[in-house]
């Protein structure tokens, strides 16, 4: 079951809408699911009843981020698939552009903080899932990933590769995202050079830990 449309909002309320999602996505990559919602209206630069405005309360809020970051992850694997015609450099394009959305620092919403069965994110959750299934078949097919890769690898390493270091020391890692992700596209090549252990993790793994 699909959740019901959303009434259409204004231009001015709806690039107010986005603005406040990017800068609480910024927020709980920096601090948490604890972020405050004045330090999100000073980064927009709006008042406090704006926010209330748009989402009700901390959880709602935070269940639009993770549905937009959801969303926004779909659109580029579907982007990458149609505009690549290498297909290998499809894939590689979707996980360089997937690491923006720094999936890492928002998995651990997915503990409590959000519903993973609601409807929305439930159909975002699904586009994304077949988009990358078709990034890595197509690169599969075409010859040149190694046939034991599967797609939970791919988002094993997504996952721990955005995901920031613990302690006030590391906040600058994220400038090394970017090398440590090619050099894992590198070793996704055909023919492999190992055998892997072990199984791949699947979208089920992930939904049900």
């Amino acid at each position: 079951m699909s959740a019901p449309p959303q009434p259409r909002l204004r231009a001015d309320a709806q690039r107010n809408r986005e603005r406040i999602l990017v800068a609480a996505r910024e927020l709980l990559v920096e601090e948490g699911p604890e972020f405050s919602f004045d330090k999100i209206a000073r980064r927009v630069g709006v008042g406090n009843a704006t926010l209330y405005r748009h989402f009700a309360d901390r959880r709602e809020l935070i269940h639009h981020v993770v549905l937009s970051v959801v969303s926004r992850i779909a659109d580029r694997a579907e982007r990458a698939r149609a505009e690549e015609p290498d297909a290998f450099r499809a894939l590689s394009r979707f996980v360089h552009a997937a690491a923006d959305e720094q999936v890492g620092a928002l998995c651990p919403l997915l503990d409590g903080d959000v519903d993973r069965h609601h409807p929305e994110l439930e159909d975002a959750r699904l586009r994304m899932e077949r988009g990358i299934e078709a990034l890595l078949s197509a690169a599969r097919n075409s010859g040149q990933l190694r046939p034991d890769v599967e797609v939970g690898d791919l988002m094993m390493a997504l996952s721990q590769l955005t995901r920031p270091l613990p302690g006030p020391g590391c906040t600058n890692f994220g400038q090394f995202i970017h090398r440590h992700l090619q050099i894992f596209l590198d070793g996704l090549l055909a023919p492999a050079r190992s055998q892997l252990p072990g199984r791949a993790a699947t979208f089920s793994d992930f939904r049900d830990n």
